[in-house]
């Protein structure tokens, strides 16, 4: 069953229906769902899907020619396979030359790194054959770094050729409770903040078991799904593991500047930061800054994990591996099941983050805003998320919180008091999200205060 993906249906199909040569690089990182998108949307339409194979170049070349006789009636024909990419392309031009045709060349990155000239081929076919024709081609990949440098990249012979690009990133938890229909509200979410949006491993989820099951034996045996998986998708990008590892369990861990970065893993600050900037490129980690702070100026900025899965899995299975294969793994859990509250708190606010920017879509908010971001200040003073306008004349402050126990009332007045930290004379409301029913007292000062919205786990699943 598909899941999701509307938005980016609807930029495929805007694209299929033009007339004229059309070139989409389609790529995000393994298991975020390019294959299965790109399946959906060749449903019922005139396409070759080449999938490219970890395997030398003739190899490549035998099975798209395959599918090139296939797909125009040519297998029986006796054709031999091309020899090469340029004269199955121009075979392609000539025999789709006025046909709406898709071609896929899925995983990309693998048929480039088999023909270091495939690149400067296409380049070549496109500039004099294929930009005549009616073909929409999609190139596809997981490989993050190759697609952005060798594919969008400016030193790219592909660069300038392409019509669209689109970055697939995971799902955000509405689309990912599609996939979670059988679990209650609070279940959804606590499933997001470990395993995150991507589909393949919402997939792996037990429908006959509950979280906790679920949660022991994806991650904490050693024969688990997600034991290793975010292990294994680094080291497909990167060489140097250790380091890139050690950076990013120090961040999973609480160490979030610098600084603390480098002293907590034991490397020059100067060495770490190139290596950051690297993890940042490949999406696994951001630099937040608190909101209104220039990020060229300012010296407050926070490294983060992108990826939920890989915020629980170096903060709780990565350092300890050896117990999970002693066997040991489910014990270990448990022993970690009351701090998940806490755990959740930073996931927690990117699912609200998440709900105001599909009420912004929708204009159900009492004002579109144009920039958003954390704040926090000097003296230890934070507020979970702020929004305003691009004239920075209406505000929304918002407070998350994930706890069993919330005493609303008072932080609803916390929350008024710290915002008159970041604005004079405005329009200002407030938004409160909780885990637990709110209490009568704090909805009667929201009632009297008249610019306050508060937010139950329903109303995070009611648009």
């Amino acid at each position: 069953m598909f899941f999701g993906r509307i938005k980016e249906l609807e930029i495929l199909e805007k694209l299929y229906k033009k007339q004229g040569f059309e070139l989409l690089v389609l790529y995000g990182r393994r298991r975020i769902g390019k294959t299965t998108l790109i399946s959906h949307f060749i449903q019922g339409k005139p396409a070759i899907f080449f999938s490219a194979q970890e395997a030398n170049d003739k190899i490549n070349l035998e099975i798209f020619s395959k599918l090139l006789f296939q797909f125009f009636g040519l297998e029986k024909s006796g054709l031999p396979a091309f020899t090469d990419w340029n004269s199955a392309f121009l075979f392609l031009a000539e025999k789709a030359r006025n046909k709406r045709l898709i071609v896929v060349f899925d995983e990309f990155p693998y048929a480039a790194g088999a023909n270091k000239g495939l690149k400067s081929i296409l380049q070549n076919v496109i500039d004099h054959k294929l930009k005549e024709t009616n073909i929409f081609i999609i190139l596809s990949g997981s490989q993050i770094s190759f697609m952005e440098n060798e594919v969008l990249g400016s030193k790219s012979p592909l660069f300038g050729r392409r019509t669209a690009q689109m970055k697939l990133a995971g799902f955000d938890y509405v689309d990912a409770a599609q996939m979670l229909s059988k679990y209650n509200n609070e279940e959804i979410i606590k499933f997001y903040s470990c395993i995150g949006g991507t589909p393949y491993y919402i997939s792996r989820i037990d429908k006959h078991l509950s979280f906790e099951k679920n949660i022991e034996s994806l991650f904490f045996e050693s024969s688990g799904y997600l034991y290793e998986e975010p292990l294994m998708l680094l080291k497909q990008e990167l060489r140097e593991g250790a380091i890139y590892n050690s950076i990013i369990s120090a961040i999973a861990l609480g160490a979030t500047k610098l600084n603390d970065i480098a002293v907590k893993i034991g490397e020059d600050r100067a060495k770490v930061i190139k290596y950051i900037d690297t993890l940042i490129g490949l999406n696994i980690l951001y630099r937040e800054f608190p909101f209104g702070e220039n990020p060229e100026k300012s010296r407050k900025g926070l490294y983060r994990i992108k990826d939920n899965c890989y915020r629980f899995w170096y903060r709780y299975v990565f350092t300890n591996k050896t117990v999970i294969e002693q066997g040991a793994g489910i014990a270990l859990f448990k022993s970690f099941l009351p701090e998940l509250n806490s755990y959740i708190g930073i996931p927690f606010e990117d699912i609200c983050m998440q709900y105001m920017i599909r009420m912004n879509n929708l204009s159900a908010l009492p004002f579109i805003f144009t920039k958003s971001g954390r704040w926090w200040g000097a003296d230890d003073e934070e507020i979970d998320i702020v929004f305003s306008d691009t004239s920075k004349k209406q505000f929304i402050f918002a407070e998350c919180k994930w706890r069993n126990e919330l005493k609303d009332t008072a932080a609803l007045k916390i929350l008024v008091e710290r915002s008159k930290l970041l604005y004079a004379a405005a329009n200002v409301y407030y938004f409160m999200f909780s885990k637990v029913p709110f209490s009568k007292s704090c909805e009667s000062l929201a009632n009297e205060m008249g610019n306050v919205k508060l937010i139950s786990l329903k109303d995070l699943f009611t648009f």
